[in-house]
């Protein structure tokens, strides 16, 4: 493997599940390589990408690509979709998981449920899969779900995916603005983050308001993580994190997975993919400079946004560590922000 290839880069945040349970891709395709999309097996070896959390996400009714339009302005405010019921959405949930399952039997990824298979995967020819729930609408409030899916392999799991759910309240897709948009976790909600807690499950404050991540943090005895987001103070959208917030992850020991969604990396806030990758390199100096350097990684999006040109799929990283070494960044810290910051949060949240 080239230098450009190494070290394996492990990703916060994908959506191959859903387009797998769409049928937008197929296995064969993963394994192969010759479907569309942003993650297959000979890319990921190409450009050393290790794995990541595979997102279980429920969709609402409606077109993603409706919203991308809208993004594309210079100011947007898009209404979020009404909460998904959970006999609606334990479907689709199911569904997807069952999809990540094939992909674990078919050879492409192995299925990781603690700290230490993590570190072995990551060195291997599969994928490493985090089983990560985007939204917890597959959840009941009485968490037979939570403790069934955690059985299963789930380990890491966000509240809300940006539109309501009966345990809080997300951010909306809009710009210029920052998170604080409404109340914060429900009753249900707290109770959700000590099950969690008990059950040594991550959570994801990556779609939470600011109101529902003050609550998350004053409960959980857990590193505050957020797996797909950027610095608000270089662009000030809703999704992004302020530097309160920042603060906050580093006093808990948590960290930060930067998003190459355009939308979330431009300071325009605009969903275009001509965005260089000297945009990045500015998330990444204003986390590492807020967070340290042991705090900060990647999260990608990849197969569920709009990513820069510079990156295009999971074969571009070898671009990502290209523009990293050039910006000065030293091979230890190169190993660090690739993938040992992600092993080193997961080891104080699960255990060794």
């Amino acid at each position: 493997m080239s230098r450009h290839a190494t070290p394996p880069i492990f990703d916060g945040h994908n959506d191959l599940l859903l387009k797998l349970y769409r049928g937008e891709v197929s296995v064969e395709a993963v394994l192969r390589g010759h479907g569309d999309g942003h993650i297959d097996l000979p890319r990921a070896r190409n450009g050393g990408f290790a794995g990541g959390f595979f997102a279980v996400y429920v969709p609402s009714p409606g077109s993603a690509e409706d919203a991308d339009a809208m993004m594309r302005q210079s100011r947007y405010d898009i209404a979020l979709p009404p909460r998904i019921p959970f006999e609606e959405a334990i479907k689709v949930a199911l569904g997807e998981i069952a999809w990540l399952y094939r992909l674990e039997a078919a050879g492409a990824v192995t299925i990781c449920r603690n700290a230490a298979q993590l570190r072995t995967v990551i060195e291997s020819d599969r994928m490493a899969a985090i089983l990560h729930m985007e939204g917890a609408e597959a959840i009941d409030p009485d968490f037979h779900a939570l403790e069934t899916l955690h059985a299963a392999g789930l380990r890491s799991l966000g509240p809300v995916w940006s539109r309501p759910t009966i345990y809080g309240h997300g951010v909306p897709f809009r710009f210029p603005s920052t998170g604080d948009t409404g109340g914060g976790l429900t009753d249900a909600g707290k109770e959700l983050v000590k099950a969690c807690n008990r059950l040594r499950i991550m959570l994801d404050v990556a779609h939470l308001n600011e109101a529902g991540f003050r609550d998350l943090a004053a409960i959980s005895d857990a590193p505050i993580v957020a797996t797909h987001s950027n610095a608000h103070a270089i662009c000030p959208h809703a999704r992004n994190l302020t530097n309160r917030q920042l603060d906050q992850i580093r006093e808990s020991d948590g960290m930060v997975g930067i998003n190459f969604a355009a939308a979330f990396l431009r300071p325009d806030g605009r969903m275009d993919p001509d965005v260089g990758l000297d945009v990045i390199m500015r998330h990444l100096d204003h986390l590492v400079e807020r967070l340290g350097e042991d705090r900060v990684g990647f999260g990608s999006d990849f197969d569920g946004a709009t990513v820069p040109d510079a990156i295009t799929d999971c074969a571009g990283l070898i671009n990502l560590r290209r523009a990293m070494r050039d910006h000065g960044i030293s091979e230890p810290l190169m190993e660090k922000l690739c993938y040992g910051n992600w092993l080193r949060v997961l080891e104080r949240t699960w255990g060794a």
